[in-house]
């Protein structure tokens, strides 16, 4: 089975690397877009919407980028030669009413698609559109039935069932879009972890990703949540694991934090890389910190994304951001980074003894 989660993917653009030896600024390889946000639903983990979470304080439910910029955007990113676009909150980008006219250019452009979703609204145009054009569509999920779907999330009493049937009648479907799901854990879940992998391989999910809620700005407050529930989940993802043959895998990602909180370099090398458009039409650095006043890079309010992109305000705060000071947060982008730096670290001569 293909691998579709690895900190190895930047070694496939060597002109993307070739600019940060040299100092160069070029287009994003990947862009993930926040079209709304607007939620229909309220998860309890939500960084956007969480108390205890100081990701994402900035932003204001009401926004959403307007159609006729969207459409600019989607045409920009095209004749820039950006590869990929992800859609995602924010809120929920399928409630986007113009999302399908946007995937049909980006996708007649050439530009990978995909979406990270609750699924809720994965039928109609926009199911239509994903399944021509569609990479992969991620489903986030923390529940096991009706009941604990309304609880986690302030659901509607029949979202889970109406869920379940979107994924199927998706999966039936003749498409090439690979569609996962990323099962979060949480006290009240992690014992229903082999249940719902169970469910979702019978509903022809590729994969299910198991991952960790994120509940505290800080390692210690992330593990000792975690650290009463570990060694049942272990057990549970080791029962779900029974389950994967060549058409189902379970991906294990969940993990104690202390390596994603603390940075020690100076410079963010996978800006170059991926980077953030939110609904508010500001440029953000990461999904870690969209919303956030040291995540925004600028606005593109009153000019375009390439305009912003390749102007002197926005090279000046790419050699002036330091994660070591102002990323202290969880990033899922840190190995990554490690795995950069450590290759624009080689020594030119010796890296031929390979």
């Amino acid at each position: 089975m293909s691998t579709y989660y690895s900190a190895l993917k930047f070694l496939r653009f060597t002109d993307h690397l070739q600019a940060l030896t040299e100092g160069r600024l070029v287009a994003p390889v990947h862009i993930r877009v926040k079209p709304t946000n607007h939620c229909n639903h309220n998860c309890w983990y939500c960084c956007y919407r969480s108390n205890e979470l100081v990701l994402g304080e900035e932003m204001r439910e009401q926004d959403s980028i307007p159609a006729e910029k969207m459409l600019e955007l989607a045409h920009e990113f095209v004749e820039m030669g950006v590869k990929a676009v992800t859609f995602s909150g924010g809120g929920e980008p399928l409630l986007y009413k113009p999302l399908p006219e946007v995937i049909d250019i980006l996708a007649n452009g050439g530009i990978r698609i995909a979406a990270l979703t609750n699924g809720s609204n994965l039928k109609g145009k926009v199911a239509d559109a994903f399944a021509k054009h569609g990479t992969w569509i991620r489903v986030s999920m923390d529940a096991w039935d009706d009941n604990s779907y309304v609880k986690s999330r302030g659901a509607k009493p029949k979202d889970f069932t109406n869920l379940i049937q979107n994924i199927q009648d998706f999966t039936a479907r003749d498409t090439k879009c690979v569609l996962g799901v990323s099962f979060i854990v949480g006290y009240d879940n992690h014992q229903h972890i082999e249940e719902v992998c169970t469910l979702l391989k019978e509903c022809g999910v590729n994969h299910v990703k198991v991952s960790g809620a994120v509940v505290s700005n800080d390692a210690a407050g992330n593990n000792t949540y975690h650290s009463a529930i570990k060694s049942d989940v272990a057990g549970q993802i080791a029962k779900a694991q029974r389950l994967v043959d060549d058409k189902f895998n379970i991906l294990n990602h969940y993990h104690d934090l202390e390596d994603r909180f603390k940075k020690n370099y100076h410079t963010c090398a996978f800006l170059q890389f991926l980077t953030i458009i939110g609904a508010d039409q500001h440029v953000y650095t990461c999904q870690d910190k969209a919303y956030t006043e040291s995540g925004r890079m600028g606005s593109i309010v009153h000019k375009s994304f390439r305009e912003f992109w390749f102007s002197q305000e926005n090279q000046r705060f790419l050699q002036s951001f330091d994660p070591s000071q102002q990323c202290t947060h969880h990033c899922v982008s840190h190995s990554k980074n490690l795995a950069i730096h450590e290759f624009l670290s080689l020594d030119q001569e010796h890296s031929f003894f390979v």
